[in-house]
């Protein structure tokens, strides 16, 4: 059966969602007792998703959903780049490494680590929403994971500030860090 055209007739199955890449097609939904507005996050997940769906159709030639593997989520990352707005120095660059560059460079703009780490999560989300089974997930795919995580290196080594995740602040630590004091 091809996913990406809806069926007429009904399905049963486990999953009561079929997985729908159309962006024009009404998302097959559950129903629901409170009708509530999609959430801000929910908005930019369905923009995303339909994002990568127009990528697909556009794409020489037009792939359908089923047959979409990790290396197009790859190529559709690097397609965004030309949208970027962060500038990662090249390593022949005078400025790579540092932080605050005092000059302009003819290095790339391109798209942020954290940024596309957010598109990819979206994304995953959106794929499995849409009826997709996690194991099959294209953007979990080992290459695209791989590929994140250079971008995140090269990155912090191109501005010279580092990646680290960032500890939670327990109440303890905010209140010392609050500049009042006690007696």
């Amino acid at each position: 059966m091809d996913i990406s055209t809806p069926s007429t007739t009904p399905k049963y199955s486990s999953s009561p969602v079929m997985m729908n890449p159309n962006p024009n097609s009404a998302a097959p939904t559950t129903v629901s007792a409170i009708s509530s507005t999609p959430s801000r996050y929910e908005n930019q997940k369905r923009r995303d998703w339909n994002t990568f769906c127009q990528y697909l159709r556009n794409h020489k030639p037009p792939l359908s959903f089923p047959r979409c593997n990790g290396t197009h989520v790859l190529e559709f990352l690097c397609y965004l780049d030309q949208f970027g707005k962060t500038k990662v120095h090249h390593q022949s660059c005078q400025f790579f490494g540092h932080p605050k560059p005092p000059a302009l460079c003819p290095c790339p703009l391109r798209q942020a680590w954290g940024s596309l780490d957010a598109l990819i999560g979206r994304l995953r989300a959106a794929y499995e929403a849409h009826g997709g089974k996690p194991e099959e997930n294209p953007f979990g795919a080992r290459a695209v994971r791989i590929y994140l995580r250079e971008v995140r290196d090269f990155q912090a080594k191109s501005r010279g500030v580092s990646y680290t995740k960032k500890r939670k602040r327990t109440s303890k630590q905010a209140e010392g860090n609050n500049g009042t004091t006690t007696s």
